[in-house]
């Protein structure tokens, strides 16, 4: 009779250890989307009152990739976040980000784009981020 008890509580220890086992290679198999912003130009100064574009693509698989959504912040040297534009990649999986620079005041900047993903991947997504610090000058 002990015997059985303590088979029973082994079987119920390893059959937890199985099913953790089991849950957590699922979770490592949904995390799969990875898209990723490209920069196309690596212009780095700019002037005051100048745009600022930044342009590239999103590279899914070696492939350029449509309807992405991604995100653009430009951030100020200290971390102070300036300004934060949201933009979907077209049908050649490219995109544009503009930002005036008629507030800004000189200095470094760093301007980090992040790959939303695919609105049906957005839960498996790995939020991949390209970043450029440019310099804006007087």
């Amino acid at each position: 009779m002990l015997r059985m008890i303590v088979d029973t509580k082994s079987n119920n220890i390893l059959l937890i250890i199985l099913v953790f086992l089991i849950g957590s290679l699922f979770s490592e198999v949904n995390a799969t989307h990875i898209s990723k912003p490209i920069l196309s130009e690596a212009r780095t100064e700019f002037t005051q009152g100048e745009k600022i574009v930044i342009n590239g693509w999103v590279n899914y698989q070696d492939q350029p990739t449509s309807d992405v959504l991604l995100n653009a912040k430009l951030v100020r040297a200290d971390g102070t976040e300036i300004a934060e534009v949201f933009n979907i990649s077209d049908k050649q999986g490219k995109f544009s980000f503009e930002f005036e620079t008629n507030r800004l005041l000189p200095g470094n900047y760093q301007i980090i784009i992040t790959s939303q993903c695919l609105e049906v991947h957005r839960p498996v997504c790995t939020y991949q981020s390209a970043t450029l610090t440019i310099n804006v000058n007087e």
